[in-house]
This record gives C-alpha cells, sequence and structure tokens, in this order.
C-alpha cells in the first residue's frame, strides 16, 4: 500500500466517522459503496473490512459520546447486541457463500428500500 492509499483510507475514515457520529451512518451507507466504486475492492472485501474496522471505533468513542450524555439505552443496546452477535455471524456464513454480484445486488436493493422508507415515511 502506497502513502496515497494510505492517505485516501484515513480521509475516508475520518469522513465517515464525522457521518456516524452525527447521523449514525457509517459503514453499510458509506463505507462499503466507497470500497466498491471508488477503490474497486470486492463486495465481500469491502463488507468484512467494513465489520472488522468499525469494532473498536464505535465502541470506544462514538458509543461512550451518547453515553456520556445519557443518550444510550443500554439495555436495549444488550439485549440488540446479543441478537447482533449471532445474525451477524449467521449472515456472513449466507454472504460468503453466495456470489458477489448476487451480494452487491441485495446490499443495492436493502440501501434502496431503507432509503425510500426514509424519504416517503410510515
Amino acid at each position: 500500500m502506497n502513502v496515497t492509499e494510505v492517505f485516501q483510507f484515513v480521509v475516508l475514515g475520518f469522513a465517515v466517522g464525522i457521518l456516524s457520529g452525527m447521523i449514525g451512518v457509517g459503514g453499510g451507507v458509506v463505507l462499503v459503496p466507497a470500497l466498491v466504486l471508488l477503490f474497486g475492492w470486492q463486495q465481500h472485501v469491502a463488507q468484512g473490512t467494513t465489520l472488522a474496522m468499525l469494532t473498536l471505533p464505535v465502541l470506544f468513542l462514538g458509543a461512550m459520546e451518547y453515553y456520556k450524555a445519557g443518550n444510550v439505552n443500554m439495555k436495549v443496546a444488550l439485549l440488540m447486541g446479543f441478537g447482533l452477535l449471532i445474525g451477524s455471524y449467521l449472515g456472513g456464513t449466507f454472504a460468503n457463500k453466495i456470489s458477489g454480484d448476487i451480494l452487491k445486488r441485495i446490499f443495492g436493493v436493502a440501501l434502496l428500500l431503507i432509503s425510500l422508507k426514509m424519504i416517503i415515511g410510515k
């Protein structure tokens, strides 16, 4: 990896960190498409790298600020975290068994449906 790539990844991480801290999006909404579309990565690698990258910064910095401000429902976070633990394992197992093209389409449809729901509401 050259210096330019290192800089690009740090800047991308910085931008996503700001978005994640402000509006709660990052990995799936920004990073995965950026790695696939801007860097030409395969969908599987982009998703796996994003999951690995988000773990510590989100936990120790982003969530901590919300917690200190009294904006975390810890009981619900732990319950969802348990579901996430099992669900992410099953989702990762499934994702690695399908082709990158199919995974990319599933990802795109999910983003589209979520976007439409957010825009239209109800």
